[in-house]
């Protein structure tokens, strides 16, 4: 069996990056590997992290494995995959481009910018293997130069698995099953998220077919973006969306489960994704999407729902108006998803597809990345937590 290291900046609960991680980590643990995360900064948690200052020892074998999750600028996690003497691959999650931030938070900005200028470095490091969430995200690593290294596709461990297994939040349902259409959008208050957009396309579903409808925005605010999250409530105000439009804030997972059940439609207008989990929820708990064709999105949401390749409000609405109203068509976009989740998306065909991709890179001449499942179930439970990322 292999030592494997991960790594990533920081871990915190309802990131689906971190999720990803500690669903890695599972995974690899269950089938016999001597496994350790490491990190810059994580959150209080039961899960097991050890500082990043700690790997050098823990990396020493050259038949040990770094697995390096990347998602942001960060040097030291640069540094480490050109100077281990081990194994090396990268998990790629996509880093959010400057421009979303920039007017809105210099620190964001420069982080993200920092990660994009060091995406060349990163496929250029020589590593043994190159792993993304999403073929857009593939591509871009391709085009950095990543040569005739494998590049392949692994979609993301999650935490859907969970949402099916807790109660949900009866007070959540009582206050909002009151026979108003409940339009729902998942992700945190984000720039690139275009909550703007959101709420530009839901008023004229609002005003133009259907003034007993809702959008609830379910996701985390951040103070540091206060100026992007203001002016979203400005906008509210200046539609005259006040009555209609509610921000959830971070949830827990019980709420979570409570806001797919009383949706009727899922609308996501962000400008970049580099998978987005919350369209796998939305799958797995049987809620028709309508989507901008942006970045990630067409290929994560396929044949389960309605996917523009432009996001004008006029069409998104219609759109809303068609799936709500239409039995028909709602019922065949909430079975079309339910299908894609199982035949792509449980974390049991994550697995497999993940295990399948690592057996070169950590040699099977035990049988350790065979394609039966470890059936580890479930990512732990120590990561739950409110919604953060996605």
């Amino acid at each position: 069996m292999a030592r494997i290291a991960l790594l990533t900046p920081c871990l915190v609960p309802g990131d689906a990056v971190s999720n990803d991680v500690v669903g890695m980590e599972a995974v690899l643990a269950a089938r016999g590997h001597e496994v350790a995360i490491f990190a810059d900064n994580w959150a209080p948690a039961p899960v097991s992290v050890r500082h990043v200052n700690e790997i050098g020892s823990f990396l020493q074998d050259p038949s040990a494995v770094l697995i390096y999750h990347y998602s942001v600028g960060w040097d030291i996690g640069l540094r480490l995959l050109n100077e281990r003497p081990c194994k090396t691959v990268v998990k790629y999650h996509n880093v959010t481009p400057p421009a979303f931030f920039e007017g809105v938070n210099e620190d964001y900005a420069a982080v993200c910018r920092h990660g994009r200028q060091q995406l060349a470095a990163i496929a250029t490091a020589g590593c043994d293997l190159y792993l993304s969430d999403s073929e857009y995200n593939a591509r871009e690593l391709a085009e950095a130069g990543t040569g005739s290294t494998p590049n392949l596709v692994v979609p993301p461990f999650h935490h859907i698995d969970r949402l099916f297994g807790v109660e949900a939040d009866l007070g959540i349902i009582d206050r909002y099953r009151d026979g108003r259409a409940n339009v729902l959008m998942v992700g945190r208050l984000a720039p690139n998220k275009r909550h703007d957009r959101l709420i530009e396309a839901f008023a004229h579903y609002f005003h133009g077919y259907n003034r007993q409808a809702r959008l609830l925005i379910v996701g985390k605010e951040d103070d540091r973006l206060s100026g992007y999250t203001n002016a979203l409530r400005r906008q509210v105000k200046r539609l005259r969306l006040q009555d209609a439009v509610v921000f959830c804030g971070a949830v827990s997972d019980a709420a979570l489960k409570s806001y797919y059940l009383l949706a009727d439609a899922f609308l996501l207008t962000s400008d970049h994704e580099g998978f987005c989990v919350p369209l796998v929820e939305s799958m797995a708990m049987k809620v028709p999407i309508v989507a901008y064709a942006a970045a990630a999105i067409p290929e994560t949401v396929g044949n389960a729902g309605l996917v523009w390749a432009e996001p004008g409000p006029e069409v998104l609405a219609a759109s809303l108006s068609h799936l709500i109203q239409d039995e028909e068509t709602r019922r065949a976009c909430s079975q079309a998803g339910w299908v894609r989740y199982h035949q792509r998306f449980t974390n049991e065909q994550i697995e497999a597809n993940f295990a399948r991709v690592m057996k070169d890179t950590l040699g099977d001449a035990d049988g350790a990345f065979s394609l039966e499942s470890a059936n580890v179930g479930s990512i732990p439970r120590e990561l739950g937590g409110p919604v953060e990322a996605a």
